[in-house]
């Protein structure tokens, strides 16, 4: 069997990044070019890869056969690749225009809690509070 070109750490807590991963999942059918991990799981460990959760959430992660960790449209260039689409996303890597796209998709991850209405559901202490709970005596330093 191939190995996976990749391993998608995405939100599925996300529509929009559902959405995207239902796609590339039906796509990858029998290719096994790509493994999906929730990070919104709650046995996600970012530590296995040497991240945070506050890191995971804040963009999406991919991690390589060697164990090399990308990011962002990276990313997505590469799963689309293992899908047989990498032709749709080749131009995001072009020069000058990956720059612009790069930035693009940063607003984007940057913005999607609120764009997805979920930014009240999830602010960043309330997924703080789900992923690591403090005491108030740990928090007040008593």
């Amino acid at each position: 069997m191939k190995q996976p070109e990749i391993k998608v750490l995405y939100d599925g807590n996300c529509p929009i990044c559902s959405k995207e991963v239902g796609m590339l999942k039906r796509r990858d059918h029998k290719r096994n070019g790509i493994i999906f991990e929730d990070i919104a799981a709650p046995d996600f460990d970012a530590a296995v890869y040497d991240l945070d959760q506050d890191t995971v959430m804040a963009r999406i992660h991919g991690v390589l056969p060697d164990g090399t960790v990308v990011e962002g449209l990276e990313v997505f260039r590469r799963a689309y690749r293992a899908v047989g689409l990498g032709w749709l996303m080749a131009p995001t890597g072009w020069p000058g225009l990956r720059q612009l796209m790069d930035a693009c998709y940063r607003v984007f991850a940057r913005n999607r809690l609120r764009w997805t209405g979920r930014a009240k559901t999830c602010s960043k202490d309330l997924c703080k509070e789900r992923i690591a709970p403090v005491t108030r005596d740990a928090a007040s330093g008593s």
